[in-house]
Protein backbone atom coordinates (compact mmCIF):
# COMPACT_ATOMS: atom_id res chain seq x y z
CA UNK A 1 0.00 0.00 0.00
CA UNK A 2 1.83 3.43 -0.87
CA UNK A 3 2.03 5.88 1.68
CA UNK A 4 2.47 10.17 1.85
CA UNK A 5 6.24 9.19 1.69
CA UNK A 6 6.12 7.33 -1.63
CA UNK A 7 4.07 10.12 -3.03
CA UNK A 8 6.90 12.73 -2.06
CA UNK A 9 9.85 10.79 -3.68
CA UNK A 10 7.50 10.56 -7.07
CA UNK A 11 6.61 14.03 -6.57
CA UNK A 12 9.55 15.12 -6.01
CA UNK A 13 8.28 17.69 -3.14
CA UNK A 14 8.39 17.59 0.71
CA UNK A 15 6.10 15.69 2.92
CA UNK A 16 4.67 19.05 4.39
CA UNK A 17 3.80 20.25 0.54
CA UNK A 18 1.98 16.71 0.17
CA UNK A 19 0.00 17.31 3.12
CA UNK A 20 -0.81 21.17 1.54
CA UNK A 21 -2.16 19.35 -1.28
CA UNK A 22 -4.08 16.88 0.97
CA UNK A 23 -5.98 19.62 2.56
CA UNK A 24 -6.07 22.02 -0.10
CA UNK A 25 -4.00 24.55 1.16
CA UNK A 26 -3.40 27.70 -1.44
CA UNK A 27 -0.18 28.14 -0.43
CA UNK A 28 0.79 25.58 -2.77
CA UNK A 29 1.01 26.43 -6.88
CA UNK A 30 -1.08 24.99 -9.37
CA UNK A 31 1.67 23.08 -11.25
CA UNK A 32 3.02 21.48 -7.51
CA UNK A 33 -0.34 20.33 -6.90
CA UNK A 34 -0.73 18.71 -9.82
CA UNK A 35 2.46 17.33 -9.46
CA UNK A 36 1.00 15.66 -6.28
CA UNK A 37 -2.16 14.48 -7.47
CA UNK A 38 -0.67 12.89 -10.37
CA UNK A 39 1.64 10.95 -8.53
CA UNK A 40 -0.92 10.05 -5.76
CA UNK A 41 -3.23 8.63 -8.89
CA UNK A 42 -0.23 6.65 -9.81
CA UNK A 43 0.33 4.76 -6.91
CA UNK A 44 -3.74 4.79 -5.75
CA UNK A 45 -3.05 6.22 -2.60
CA UNK A 46 -5.43 7.40 -0.63
CA UNK A 47 -5.33 9.60 2.23
CA UNK A 48 -6.23 8.13 5.40
CA UNK A 49 -9.07 10.66 6.82
CA UNK A 50 -9.00 8.51 10.40
CA UNK A 51 -5.49 8.80 10.81
CA UNK A 52 -5.50 12.01 9.81
CA UNK A 53 -8.63 13.02 12.29
CA UNK A 54 -7.05 11.47 14.92
CA UNK A 55 -3.77 13.28 14.49
CA UNK A 56 -5.22 17.14 13.79
CA UNK A 57 -8.03 16.36 16.61
CA UNK A 58 -10.40 17.08 13.36
CA UNK A 59 -12.42 15.51 10.62
CA UNK A 60 -13.80 18.00 9.00
CA UNK A 61 -17.31 16.24 9.17
CA UNK A 62 -20.25 17.53 10.42
CA UNK A 63 -23.37 15.65 12.19
CA UNK A 64 -26.70 16.74 10.51
CA UNK A 65 -29.70 15.06 12.26
CA UNK A 66 -33.18 16.06 10.31
CA UNK A 67 -36.68 15.00 10.99
CA UNK A 68 -37.29 12.95 7.74
CA UNK A 69 -35.44 12.76 4.80
CA UNK A 70 -38.57 12.68 2.20
CA UNK A 71 -40.88 15.59 1.55
CA UNK A 72 -40.75 19.30 0.05
CA UNK A 73 -39.68 20.39 3.20
CA UNK A 74 -36.21 18.81 4.19
CA UNK A 75 -34.81 18.67 1.13
CA UNK A 76 -33.90 22.31 0.24
CA UNK A 77 -32.65 22.63 3.95
CA UNK A 78 -30.56 20.16 3.39
CA UNK A 79 -28.96 21.01 0.06
CA UNK A 80 -28.10 24.30 1.77
CA UNK A 81 -26.67 22.73 4.55
CA UNK A 82 -24.29 20.40 2.34
CA UNK A 83 -23.62 23.27 -0.19
CA UNK A 84 -22.42 25.80 2.48
CA UNK A 85 -20.00 23.44 3.79
CA UNK A 86 -19.08 21.82 1.05
CA UNK A 87 -17.69 25.77 -0.08
CA UNK A 88 -15.98 24.85 3.06
CA UNK A 89 -13.97 21.69 2.30
CA UNK A 90 -16.42 20.41 5.30
CA UNK A 91 -18.39 17.74 4.59
CA UNK A 92 -21.79 16.38 5.92
CA UNK A 93 -23.11 12.89 7.58
CA UNK A 94 -26.53 12.98 7.82
CA UNK A 95 -28.52 10.27 10.19
CA UNK A 96 -33.14 11.28 10.46
CA UNK A 97 -34.96 10.71 13.74
CA UNK A 98 -38.38 10.42 12.46
CA UNK A 99 -39.60 13.24 15.12
CA UNK A 100 -39.10 9.86 17.51
CA UNK A 101 -37.22 11.05 21.14
CA UNK A 102 -35.78 7.50 20.85
CA UNK A 103 -34.56 8.14 17.80
CA UNK A 104 -32.98 11.18 17.79
CA UNK A 105 -30.93 10.34 20.51
CA UNK A 106 -29.97 7.16 19.10
CA UNK A 107 -28.93 9.60 15.57
CA UNK A 108 -27.31 11.99 17.88
CA UNK A 109 -24.76 9.10 19.46
CA UNK A 110 -24.07 8.31 15.57
CA UNK A 111 -23.43 11.28 14.28
CA UNK A 112 -21.16 12.13 17.59
CA UNK A 113 -19.23 8.41 17.65
CA UNK A 114 -18.37 9.14 13.69
CA UNK A 115 -16.24 11.74 15.31
CA UNK A 116 -17.96 15.09 13.80
CA UNK A 117 -16.28 18.16 14.82
CA UNK A 118 -19.72 19.45 15.13
CA UNK A 119 -23.95 18.66 14.74
CA UNK A 120 -26.71 20.49 13.08
CA UNK A 121 -29.89 19.28 15.04
CA UNK A 122 -33.35 19.64 13.56
CA UNK A 123 -34.56 17.85 16.05
CA UNK A 124 -38.32 17.73 17.56
CA UNK A 125 -39.48 15.09 20.42
CA UNK A 126 -35.99 15.39 23.09
CA UNK A 127 -36.65 17.42 26.12
CA UNK A 128 -35.60 20.94 26.06
CA UNK A 129 -33.57 19.64 29.14
CA UNK A 130 -31.41 17.09 27.00
CA UNK A 131 -31.04 19.94 24.43
CA UNK A 132 -29.56 21.86 27.34
CA UNK A 133 -27.36 18.82 28.62
CA UNK A 134 -25.99 17.98 25.09
CA UNK A 135 -24.63 21.43 24.47
CA UNK A 136 -22.54 21.44 27.53
CA UNK A 137 -20.36 18.81 26.11
CA UNK A 138 -17.51 18.80 24.02
CA UNK A 139 -19.05 18.70 20.60
CA UNK A 140 -20.39 22.04 19.79
CA UNK A 141 -24.14 22.01 18.56
CA UNK A 142 -26.64 24.06 16.77
CA UNK A 143 -30.33 23.55 16.56
CA UNK A 144 -32.57 24.54 13.63
CA UNK A 145 -36.33 25.19 13.87
CA UNK A 146 -36.15 25.49 17.96
CA UNK A 147 -35.54 28.02 20.13
CA UNK A 148 -34.77 27.07 23.29
CA UNK A 149 -33.94 30.88 25.97
CA UNK A 150 -31.33 28.90 27.80
CA UNK A 151 -29.30 28.49 24.85
CA UNK A 152 -30.41 30.74 22.10
CA UNK A 153 -27.06 31.35 20.67
CA UNK A 154 -27.34 28.11 19.32
CA UNK A 155 -30.83 28.56 17.79
CA UNK A 156 -31.72 28.93 14.46
CA UNK A 157 -35.33 30.01 14.41
CA UNK A 158 -38.55 31.47 12.90
CA UNK A 159 -40.88 33.50 14.40
CA UNK A 160 -43.77 31.07 14.64
CA UNK A 161 -46.17 32.07 16.25
CA UNK A 162 -45.99 35.40 14.76
CA UNK A 163 -46.33 33.55 11.20
CA UNK A 164 -49.36 31.59 12.40
CA UNK A 165 -51.13 35.15 13.62
CA UNK A 166 -50.40 36.42 9.84
CA UNK A 167 -51.88 33.37 8.27
CA UNK A 168 -55.03 33.78 10.19
CA UNK A 169 -55.09 37.29 10.20
CA UNK A 170 -55.40 37.90 6.37
CA UNK A 171 -58.44 35.65 5.99
CA UNK A 172 -59.74 37.66 8.73
CA UNK A 173 -59.22 40.95 6.79
CA UNK A 174 -61.21 39.25 4.52
CA UNK A 175 -64.39 39.12 6.26
CA UNK A 176 -64.37 35.47 7.21
CA UNK A 177 -65.82 34.29 11.07
CA UNK A 178 -66.30 31.27 10.53
CA UNK A 179 -62.81 29.42 10.03
CA UNK A 180 -61.05 26.02 11.06
CA UNK A 181 -57.65 25.19 11.29
CA UNK A 182 -55.64 21.90 10.28
CA UNK A 183 -53.04 21.52 12.77
CA UNK A 184 -49.70 19.58 12.49
CA UNK A 185 -48.45 17.26 15.40
CA UNK A 186 -49.27 19.21 18.46
CA UNK A 187 -46.41 17.81 20.06
CA UNK A 188 -43.72 19.71 18.41
CA UNK A 189 -43.19 23.75 19.08
CA UNK A 190 -43.55 25.22 15.97
CA UNK A 191 -46.56 23.93 15.59
CA UNK A 192 -48.06 24.92 19.11
CA UNK A 193 -46.19 28.19 18.14
CA UNK A 194 -48.77 28.85 14.77
CA UNK A 195 -51.85 27.91 16.66
CA UNK A 196 -51.04 30.25 19.24
CA UNK A 197 -50.58 32.77 16.71
CA UNK A 198 -54.12 31.55 15.36
CA UNK A 199 -56.02 32.20 18.37
CA UNK A 200 -54.32 35.64 18.96
CA UNK A 201 -55.86 36.67 15.35
CA UNK A 202 -59.23 34.96 15.86
CA UNK A 203 -59.17 37.55 20.13
CA UNK A 204 -57.93 40.44 18.01
CA UNK A 205 -60.95 39.83 15.73
CA UNK A 206 -63.63 39.31 18.65
CA UNK A 207 -63.91 35.62 17.70
CA UNK A 208 -64.31 32.61 19.99
CA UNK A 209 -61.71 29.73 19.09
CA UNK A 210 -63.85 26.45 17.95
CA UNK A 211 -61.77 23.56 19.32
CA UNK A 212 -64.52 21.34 17.22
CA UNK A 213 -63.00 22.91 14.06
CA UNK A 214 -59.41 22.66 15.00
CA UNK A 215 -58.37 19.47 13.67
CA UNK A 216 -54.80 17.85 14.55
CA UNK A 217 -53.34 15.95 11.42
CA UNK A 218 -49.91 14.91 10.75
CA UNK A 219 -48.56 17.43 8.12
CA UNK A 220 -48.50 15.13 5.20
CA UNK A 221 -51.40 15.31 2.10
CA UNK A 222 -53.19 12.36 3.42
CA UNK A 223 -53.46 14.14 6.78
CA UNK A 224 -55.20 17.41 4.88
CA UNK A 225 -57.30 15.11 2.86
CA UNK A 226 -58.55 13.01 6.16
CA UNK A 227 -58.88 16.38 8.19
CA UNK A 228 -60.95 17.69 5.49
CA UNK A 229 -63.58 14.62 5.64
CA UNK A 230 -63.71 15.30 8.94
CA UNK A 231 -64.93 18.52 8.41
CA UNK A 232 -66.77 18.47 5.92
CA UNK A 233 -68.71 15.88 7.38
CA UNK A 234 -69.49 18.02 10.74
CA UNK A 235 -72.31 20.27 8.61
CA UNK A 236 -70.60 23.17 10.19
CA UNK A 237 -71.14 26.60 8.32
CA UNK A 238 -67.16 27.03 7.21
CA UNK A 239 -65.80 29.82 4.45
CA UNK A 240 -62.24 29.17 5.12
CA UNK A 241 -59.26 26.94 6.57
CA UNK A 242 -56.28 28.04 7.88
CA UNK A 243 -53.81 24.84 7.58
CA UNK A 244 -50.25 24.95 9.67
CA UNK A 245 -48.42 23.65 6.75
CA UNK A 246 -48.60 23.90 2.86
CA UNK A 247 -48.47 19.92 2.10
CA UNK A 248 -51.77 19.12 4.65
CA UNK A 249 -53.47 22.48 2.46
CA UNK A 250 -53.05 21.18 -0.77
CA UNK A 251 -55.13 17.93 0.26
CA UNK A 252 -57.44 19.38 1.99
CA UNK A 253 -58.18 21.82 -1.01
CA UNK A 254 -58.25 18.28 -3.22
CA UNK A 255 -61.34 17.05 -0.82
CA UNK A 256 -63.11 20.41 -1.24
CA UNK A 257 -62.46 19.89 -5.11
CA UNK A 258 -63.75 16.06 -4.69
CA UNK A 259 -67.23 17.61 -2.91
CA UNK A 260 -67.91 20.22 -5.87
CA UNK A 261 -67.01 23.37 -3.59
CA UNK A 262 -64.91 25.68 -5.76
CA UNK A 263 -61.88 27.69 -4.32
CA UNK A 264 -61.96 30.11 -3.42
CA UNK A 265 -65.48 31.30 -4.04
CA UNK A 266 -67.13 28.64 -2.03
CA UNK A 267 -64.46 28.07 0.58
CA UNK A 268 -60.98 30.00 1.27
CA UNK A 269 -57.25 28.42 1.88
CA UNK A 270 -53.91 29.64 3.05
CA UNK A 271 -51.00 27.31 3.97
CA UNK A 272 -47.66 27.43 5.82
CA UNK A 273 -43.92 26.94 4.45
CA UNK A 274 -44.04 28.78 0.89
CA UNK A 275 -43.20 24.98 -0.41
CA UNK A 276 -42.65 25.16 -4.03
CA UNK A 277 -45.34 23.07 -5.77
CA UNK A 278 -48.97 24.98 -4.18
CA UNK A 279 -47.13 27.70 -6.45
CA UNK A 280 -48.30 26.20 -9.48
CA UNK A 281 -51.67 24.37 -8.61
CA UNK A 282 -54.95 25.67 -9.20
CA UNK A 283 -55.94 28.04 -7.62
CA UNK A 284 -52.42 28.97 -6.60
CA UNK A 285 -52.17 29.16 -2.53
CA UNK A 286 -51.52 31.71 0.05
CA UNK A 287 -49.20 31.06 2.52
CA UNK A 288 -46.72 32.31 4.79
CA UNK A 289 -43.47 31.66 4.04
CA UNK A 290 -40.88 29.16 6.66
CA UNK A 291 -36.96 30.00 4.90
CA UNK A 292 -35.90 26.85 6.29
CA UNK A 293 -32.94 26.50 3.33
CA UNK A 294 -31.66 29.83 4.79
CA UNK A 295 -31.88 28.59 8.46
CA UNK A 296 -30.16 25.76 6.98
CA UNK A 297 -27.67 27.89 5.68
CA UNK A 298 -27.60 29.89 8.82
CA UNK A 299 -26.58 26.75 10.63
CA UNK A 300 -24.35 25.53 8.53
CA UNK A 301 -21.97 29.34 8.69
CA UNK A 302 -22.77 28.77 12.71
CA UNK A 303 -20.54 25.78 12.43
CA UNK A 304 -17.83 27.41 10.17
CA UNK A 305 -17.18 30.43 12.07
CA UNK A 306 -17.98 28.83 15.77
CA UNK A 307 -15.94 25.45 14.86
CA UNK A 308 -13.74 26.50 12.32
CA UNK A 309 -13.34 30.19 13.04
CA UNK A 310 -14.38 31.92 9.67
CA UNK A 311 -14.76 35.03 11.40
CA UNK A 312 -15.53 36.43 7.72
CA UNK A 313 -19.34 34.42 7.90
CA UNK A 314 -22.42 36.68 9.09
CA UNK A 315 -24.91 34.79 10.84
CA UNK A 316 -28.70 35.57 11.30
CA UNK A 317 -30.18 33.45 13.91
CA UNK A 318 -33.73 34.97 14.00
CA UNK A 319 -35.97 34.93 10.80
CA UNK A 320 -39.48 36.59 10.72
CA UNK A 321 -42.58 34.58 8.77
CA UNK A 322 -43.47 37.05 5.38
CA UNK A 323 -46.93 36.37 4.05
CA UNK A 324 -47.20 35.80 0.51
CA UNK A 325 -51.23 36.70 -1.00
CA UNK A 326 -52.13 34.64 -3.81
CA UNK A 327 -55.19 32.88 -5.22
CA UNK A 328 -56.44 30.68 -3.24
CA UNK A 329 -58.58 33.26 -0.25
CA UNK A 330 -61.06 36.23 -1.18
CA UNK A 331 -63.42 38.43 0.40
CA UNK A 332 -66.62 36.60 1.96
CA UNK A 333 -68.53 38.85 0.09
CA UNK A 334 -67.15 39.17 -3.06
Amino acid sequence: MATIYDVSVMAGVSLATVSRVMNNNTKVSDKTKQKVLDAMASLGYRPNTIAQSLASNCSNSVGVLVSQLDGPFYGPMMTEIETALRTANKHVIIAAGHSDEKQEKEGVEFLMSRGCDALILDIEAVSDDYLIELSKGPTPVVFINRYIDAIKERCVYLENEQGGFMATEHILSLGHKDIAYISGPLFKLDVRDRLKGHKRALQQYNIDFDDTLCIESDFKEAGGCEAMEHLLSMNKTITAVVCANDQMASGAIAVCLEHGLRVPDDISFIGYDNIPFPQYISPKLSTVNNPIHEMGKMAALWVLQQVYNDKAVLVESSFTPELFVRESARAINQ
